[in-house]
């Protein structure tokens, strides 16, 4: 895809569209079609956990992914059927995910750290009929697969012994002839792609459905967000459980002529190590939360590390502190550059290349996805006032756009009415129409009447010296509703004292309106936080209202 060179955020707006093909599929449209005109073009730098480099190019997926499909149909897979897949960075995922485009079937990632619990409760809600996973989880999804006979194909990637009742893969592999002609595309246009599992942070977690124009879709993130030419290799840090690797790992970098750097750790993520491999293997352009950002700054000298080939860097997935992008542009001299969407849409809003920064804010509006910021009753509030993040459709679908929760048409009601989708983000918007992010509807604070975004207290206290990292959540409180709490993480040379919680108490007062500093501080020596780094403040939270139950108001 060529890219095309705009001169401000208003030209990007009006000259900018994608053009959906009639029954796109990626997998036929993009990998074959490329493999066929640049077979040795590069797609993947992939290292695993014992630090050994494989190169890949395009014509190994396309090849690859057409021998996968074929085996998995030998096997009893069909068209429309549901298959899990638990293989944490390996190359096996790219291989599997394009596998299953091509044979009509419905890829569902999910992580490596699920519990059978789980894994059951997935294998049940989604009408699971198959599974790719590591051998380290097999015993996991066996136990789940008792109670869900339909799950009929089980394939299994690792150097472990075979287990019983799986297939090993490079044994499919075998199966499907690679010598076969290209197999006919069987789906592709509105026909189902991905089902996505939410978080669950506010109930059972939901499935989000993505059809095959969501692959269409990242192509705005990556050749503008993430400013993507070809040659470019690229690192976004995601678990691929998640729908970030799909922002990242995949389909708008490979379209964009980009490789993509996967780095396959396991356990916890080191940022030392990761510093050392962005440096070790060239990589040109970077995308993390910002806690991943703010572990590579704290303990690290960045200018040991030859970062000289790395030109543009984006972050989201949390609210970027001030510190956080003046650290890393001091360090390096290269801006972050935010964005903000969900598991349900792509990229909605962003700042690019070609608009002015302002640090903290998440920029403005994608082209395609027409942004309203609306009040409790509906109605778009004016700059400067909180209001939800909402995109209004006028009887149109736009690209990237989930197709609604599976199994659960009252909750797809309830965020897709009156022309509107219904993110339950909360925003203000300035008068240059920059919108600044405040948190989810659940993330808000309410306290004797005042509204209190987290991330606006959290940016307070760390700007005092001795704060490492904190997460901000409200507590029940019988008086006020709730109250501000604040779980902080010390810089090394700082110790937990009645006089640091007092300090910090009057550091927020002194930067901000004294009804948001926080009357709990409780000290941690770190924070809850996912695979990839980032804070799970859900976590906190829910913790912290079992243990003040008892203070919660009555109704």
């Amino acid at each position: 895809m060529n890219k095309i060179a705009f001169s401000s955020y208003d030209d990007f707006i009006a000259r900018w569209k994608v053009s959906v093909p009639p029954d796109f599929n990626f997998a036929f449209d993009v990998v074959d079609r490329i493999a066929a005109e640049e077979p040795h073009r590069p797609a993947m730098v992939h290292v695993d956990d014992a630090n050994r480099r494989l190169d890949l190019d395009i014509r190994y997926f396309s090849r690859e992914s057409s021998r996968l499909a074929a085996g998995l149909a030998a096997h009893g897979l069909r068209k429309g059927d549901r298959v899990m897949l638990i293989l944490y960075r390996r190359v096996a995922f790219w291989t599997a995910v394009l596998a299953l485009h091509k044979l009509g079937a419905v890829a569902i990632p999910s992580p490596a750290m699920l519990t059978e619990k789980d894994i059951e409760y997935r294998l049940k809600m989604a009408d699971v009929r198959g599974v790719i996973a590591d051998e380290s989880v097999l015993r996991l999804v066996d136990a789940a697969r008792a109670a869900s006979p339909e799950c009929r194909v089980a394939v299994s990637i690792g150097t472990s012994a075979k287990q019983p009742g799986w297939v090993d893969f490079e044994q499919v592999c075998r199966e499907g002839d690679a010598g076969a002609a290209r197999l006919e595309k069987t789906s592709g246009g509105s026909d189902p792609l991905f089902i996505f599992f939410s978080s669950g942070t506010t109930g059972a977690p939901k499935m989000i459905l993505h059809d095959h124009t969501y692959a269409l879709a990242h192509l705005t993130t990556a050749l503008y967000w993430q400013d993507l030419r070809p040659g470019d290799l690229h690192l976004t840090i995601a678990d691929t459980g998640w729908a970030k690797a799909a922002w990242g790992k995949l389909y708008g970098q490979w379209m964009a002529g980009a490789a993509v750097f996967v780095y396959d750790f396991r356990g916890r993520f080191n940022a030392t190590h990761m510093l050392q491999l962005m440096a070790d293997h060239k990589v040109t352009t970077f995308c993390a939360p910002p806690t991943v950002y703010r572990l590579m700054l704290m303990h690290h000298d960045l200018h040991k590390f030859d970062l000289s080939a790395l030109r543009h860097c984006t972050s989201a997935g949390e609210l970027l502190n001030r510190d956080i992008f003046d650290g890393w542009k001091s360090a390096t001299g290269i801006s972050l550059y935010e964005g903000y969407g969900q598991t349900e849409t792509t990229l909605q809003l962003a700042t690019f290349p070609f608009m002015p920064l302002k640090p903290g804010s998440i920029g403005k509006p994608c082209p395609g996805w027409d942004v309203v910021l609306l009040d409790e009753d509906g109605r778009e509030v004016a700059p400067h006032q909180e209001g939800e993040i909402c995109i209004r459709l006028n009887g149109k679908h736009p690209l990237g756009l989930f197709n609604g929760y599976l199994a659960d048409a009252d909750m797809t009601a309830r965020v897709m009415r009156n022309g509107l989708y219904r993110t339950g983000d909360k925003a203000h918007r300035d008068e240059d129409g920059y919108h600044w992010f405040l948190g989810r509807n659940d993330d808000l604070i309410k306290s004797s009447g005042y509204r209190i975004g987290p991330f606006e207290v959290e940016s307070a206290l760390l700007t005092h010296p001795a704060v490492a990292e904190t997460a901000v959540t409200g507590v029940p409180d019988p008086v006020r509703g709730q109250i501000v709490k604040a779980t902080v993480v010390l810089k090394p040379g700082f110790s937990p004292s009645e006089k640091m919680i007092h300090e910090l108490q009057d550091h927020v007062k002194s930067i901000t309106a004294s009804y948001k500093y926080p009357r709990i501080v409780e000290f941690a020596a770190e924070l809850p936080k996912t695979i990839s780094g980032k804070i799970r403040r859900a976590e906190i939270r829910n913790r912290d209202r079992a243990r003040h139950a008892d203070n919660a108001p009555t109704p």
